[in-house]
């Protein structure tokens, strides 16, 4: 089962997301320079806090929760106590670009948390296996939104062809084909896109996340050859795609 990771700093719907296998919460404080980075873009920038990690913290029972703090700065040793005293489970570093920066806040954890990685600039990319051995990294993971702007691309799949997941028959890329991209790689855990959770009443999250489940189920138990299919299929929607957007640049 992979592990579903939901970005929130609402302790009620982070409850509703602990009541569900296999849930990991995400707060997200990073700002420094986002706002710079995507002006004119249609991409969402946090307005979480310090103090919000305790807020969601303290309604989970079975899920863990992860922070993502800003790039490394002077202010990180701080930044890094505040989000463990808050009760953070594991910490993210988004926007490295050498191994030292990698490096420098491993240092700074000490081994506290598990510590994932955000891969999001072509500099990091370039120098992958630099910072792939150093001690102390838990994981990484792959941020679309900034890196395929890093890489000079134009549609978001077009580096890797997965990300994060929408609901399962939405978005320019379905999220059943990133789901089933997920599932040929053997993805551990996947971050569900800000449009997947819209704030309904009612019990229409739920009701997604059953579906996607579903989903999941059944592309696991497709052959060798299927999988090879899909695949192929995919990377000729994503191709399509990039090339239309080619077109109307």
């Amino acid at each position: 089962m992979l592990e579903l990771i939901q970005i929130t700093n609402d302790p009620a719907f982070a409850r509703r997301c602990d009541a569900l296998d296999g849930f990991r919460l995400f707060v997200d404080l990073e700002r420094l320079g986002k706002a710079k980075r995507q002006a004119g873009r249609n991409t969402f920038i946090s307005g979480h806090q310090i103090d919000d990690i305790g807020k969601v913290k303290r309604v989970l029972r079975r899920s863990p929760l992860m922070v993502r703090v800003n790039p490394v700065h002077e202010g990180t040793p701080a930044e890094v106590e505040s989000a463990l005293r808050e009760g953070a489970d594991r910490l993210m570093l988004p926007m490295f670009t050498r191994s030292s920066e990698v490096r420098e806040f491993t240092r700074v954890v000490a081994g506290r948390v598990p510590v994932s990685l955000l891969l999001e600039t072509a500099a990091a990319l370039e120098c992958i296996d630099d910072w792939i051995v150093l001690p102390g990294l838990d994981e990484v993971y792959v941020g679309l939104n900034d890196l395929h702007l890093s890489m000079g691309h134009r549609f978001m799949f077009e580096p890797f062809g997965f990300g994060g997941i929408a609901r399962l028959d939405e978005g320019l890329l379905p999220g059943r084909d990133v789901l089933a991209e997920h599932l040929r790689l053997g993805s551990g855990s996947v971050i569900l896109s800000r449009t997947f959770h819209r704030g309904e009443d009612g019990e229409s999250f739920e009701a997604e996340v059953a579906k996607l489940r579903q989903a999941e189920a059944q592309l696991s138990q497709r052959t060798p050859v299927q999988i090879d299919n899909d695949a192929r299929r995919i990377t000729a929607v994503i191709q399509r795609i990039a090339a239309e957007m080619g077109r109307t640049a």
